[in-house]
């Protein structure tokens, strides 16, 4: 073979390997990537998922026409060559609408898999985990091993919302995930982030926070400003600052810091005082 043909090879073959298991397992010749029959595997009964879209399915099957399956399911051997599927069951119903009589898979004993979900546990525990990372090894438990987050909260001790609320984070883009990993923002700033539909608004508003130095109310702010139909980032801005000329005017006739406060429907105005003397300034004058 030249040598240009094997540089050909090394560029696509990268996606035919499982890259989202534990590579250090991978090591005995039974955990090699196999040919199954279809029909030699069944469903998990314990599959959380209960619905499969079927136009998303259709489109899953046409892709499996065009490119084949690049990423293998994951089975545990029964009796008689038979096997029960753990993890890919979207990926094994669009083979058979493909009508593929063979999936890629990899063979798991039971016991191979508890200690993968034992030391995926283990590891969203870990206190030097980023937010991502932590979400990432939820996901697995969620994807990988048929496991719903009323199951993964028991196991970790937190609630099932937070659990969500974390793997909604895989949902941002490359550079706002690059912003959380590098502590350029935090979880409140991408929840805050995700909150907005189209993705122009949500880079718009990924760069305000990071070029203001926004807080996560400031944010939030943002976004509500949005949903109320005020799409031009510049006024959606202006909702954001807790100034206005008309607090300035009050701060100068109360004397002391106004502030404004946007909320969902309406706002609130804030006035700072130190001391009860100064309260009782503010109100005599506020009385005049």
């Amino acid at each position: 073979m030249s040598t240009k043909q094997s540089k050909g090879l090394g560029r696509g073959f990268d996606a035919l390997l499982p890259t989202n298991f534990d590579n250090t397992i991978l090591t005995n010749e039974q955990d090699r990537i196999q040919k199954l029959l279809i029909l030699d595997i069944a469903p998990n009964k314990t599959q959380p998922r209960r619905h499969f879209d079927a136009s998303a399915l259709d489109e899953l099957a046409a892709s499996i026409k065009r490119h084949g399956i690049l990423q293998p399911i994951i089975v545990t051997p029964l009796s008689r060559g038979k096997y029960n599927l753990v993890a890919g069951e979207r990926r094994w119903r669009a083979a058979q609408l493909a009508k593929l009589e063979l999936i890629p898979a990899i063979i798991r004993t039971a016991e191979e898999l508890e200690q993968l979900e034992i030391a995926l546990v283990e590891n969203v525990q870990r206190v030097d985990l980023s937010p991502l990372e932590q979400a990432a090894s939820i996901q697995r438990l969620h994807e990988q091993f048929n496991m719903d987050y009323e199951t993964i909260s028991k196991r970790l001790g937190k609630a099932a919302s937070t659990l969500q609320n974390m793997v909604r984070l895989l949902g941002l883009s490359e550079t706002a995930q690059a912003a959380l990993h590098q502590k350029h923002i935090t979880e409140g700033h991408a929840r805050a982030i995700l909150a907005l539909k189209r993705a122009e608004h949500q880079q718009e508003l990924l760069d305000l926070i990071k070029g203001r130095g926004w807080s996560v109310r400031q944010a939030e702010r943002y976004v509500t400003a949005h949903k109320e139909g005020i799409e031009d980032a510049q006024k959606a801005s202006a909702r954001v600052s807790l100034s206005t000329p008309e607090t300035k005017t009050l701060a100068k006739i109360l004397k002391t810091p106004v502030a404004i406060r946007r909320m969902a429907k309406g706002g609130r105005l804030e006035i700072t005082f130190k001391t009860e003397a100064e309260l009782k300034r503010i109100i005599e004058r506020l009385g005049r």
